[in-house]
């Protein structure tokens, strides 16, 4: 089993509540939103329609136990559930509950979606469903509420202290003061010590700033900017349509640019965002994402935390298990089928084991033995990262024709010479994507 362990967040929102019907309609759950997307381009993959799992009722303890059997199947670690409470006021809760009470036998963590809720989706202060209040009462209740989750045994934890993610540290008055009297609490109710994580929301980067442990990528944030734009003709459908269009490619790109911080640090990776379903006319959408894109950039980031977190720190996120509405789910659609979920199993599972497997061929060994094999394998990989850069470069500069050139020869040599050629697929993605974006 692999060292890395990948932990894919979860949205309990598929099934009816009190206040969905109330601010949305009878009977609306995020099913309601997933049904109404439409697309906006050609070629645009709206709606997203499930598969095996099928519109599932949250409400029913079975739907998440084949959750929890599919996921540990293709290698996910656990489930990072969202946690919605309101000054003492929660929502969305009954999943969590049951599965609490549940035998099934899946690690999981929370993360407080401690924002407005809003009827916009974004949590801005237009349109406040339930607000959220932040200081020392409304803080100790949060985490006494959460002593049930932290004691349970299949809490994820961190040298043997229970995760907890918090969406926007940015939103205590004094975030240091709140974690402080988190780790009290803790100790008070016999817990311990807890290891608190920070997504890295816009404007929060170093946890540290705020009192936490770690800190945990969140993408699409700070990953939909203009320097990601998507720049080839897209034949739009939807004449309202004012959202914004990312290039996959490019986003992989600017995460693997990325240079290791001086703080705990936790990578995290997104199969695809389209959130048209919630927003069909101003909504944020990556172009040109696939499965086998999403492999390479998972691979790559497992390749990231072996060789620079610590062992007790081999946690990568994945956004999301679930989250049908804004259209990045592992779970299986009528579209991909299980390709996410194989993608997810051969990057994380089966990484360690391709250059054995490859050896335990004694034939082959003999003919060009292991350190060749070795070296091929790693050529291959450096080549395919080549090709996402390029392909992000070379837009960079159809878009800017007056700017020089960021140097390449180095590059462009190594894509040149024979080695290439001995792999005929990267060969040929190679020479379409420089006669697409140089012509």
């Amino acid at each position: 089993m692999s060292s890395v362990k990948p932990i894919a967040f979860y949205l309990p929102q598929y099934h009816p509540v009190e206040e969905n019907s109330e601010w949305w309609g009878p009977g609306f759950t995020e099913w309601t939103n997933v049904a109404r997307g439409k697309p906006n381009f050609v070629g645009h993959y709206q709606p997203h329609v499930p598969r095996e799992l099928g519109f599932y009722d949250l409400r029913l303890i079975d739907n998440m136990r084949a959750q929890a059997d599919l996921a540990r199947l293709y290698g996910i670690e656990g489930f990072c559930f969202y946690y919605y409470w309101f000054n003492g006021r929660r929502i969305l809760e009954l999943p969590i509950d049951n599965y609490l009470k549940s035998d099934i036998d899946f690690p999981f963590c929370v993360c407080w979606a401690n924002e407005n809720w809003t009827r916009t989706w974004d949590g801005l202060e237009k349109d406040v469903l339930l607000e959220q209040k932040h200081g020392p009462d409304e803080d100790r209740r949060f985490l006494e509420d959460l002593v049930p989750l932290l004691k349970d045994p299949r809490a994820i934890r961190v040298d043997g202290k229970p995760i907890l993610l918090v969406y926007r540290a940015d939103l205590f008055p004094d975030s240091k003061q709140t974690v402080a009297l988190w780790r009290e609490v803790a100790r008070e109710h016999g817990i311990g010590e807890l290891h608190l994580v920070a997504v890295q929301f816009y404007g929060i980067v170093d946890p540290r700033d705020w009192g936490f442990d770690a800190a945990v990528e969140f993408p699409p944030h700070t990953f939909i900017g203009s320097e990601n734009r998507v720049h080839r003709h897209l034949e739009m459908t939807n004449p309202h349509f004012r959202g914004g269009l990312v290039d996959y490619r490019k986003v992989i790109a600017q995460s693997i640019g990325r240079t290791k911080p001086d703080y705990r640090w936790y990578r995290a990776i997104v199969p695809s965002w389209d959130n048209t379903a919630r927003r069909q006319h101003t909504s944020h959408i990556m172009v040109d994402s696939s499965p086998g894109l999403y492999g390479y950039w998972l691979k790559w980031l497992v390749r990231y935390t072996r060789a620079n977190n610590a062992p007790e720190d081999q946690l990568i996120f994945i956004n999301a298990w679930n989250e049908w509405g804004e259209g990045c789910h592992l779970e299986p659609d009528q579209e991909h089928g299980l390709a996410y979920l194989e993608e997810t199993y051969a990057a994380v599972v089966n990484e360690d084991a391709r250059l054995e497997a490859l050896l335990a061929d004694s034939d082959l060994l003999r003919a060009i033995g292991k350190e060749r094999i070795s070296r091929l394998l790693d050529e291959k990989d450096n080549l395919a990262r080549d090709v996402v850069l390029l392909s992000a470069e070379l837009r960079h500069r159809a878009l800017n024709p007056g700017m020089p050139p960021v140097p390449q020869r180095s590059l462009l040599r190594r894509m040149a010479k024979k080695i290439l050629r001995r792999f005929p697929p990267l060969y040929r993605l190679a020479v379409r994507v420089h006669l697409k974006w140089t012509r």
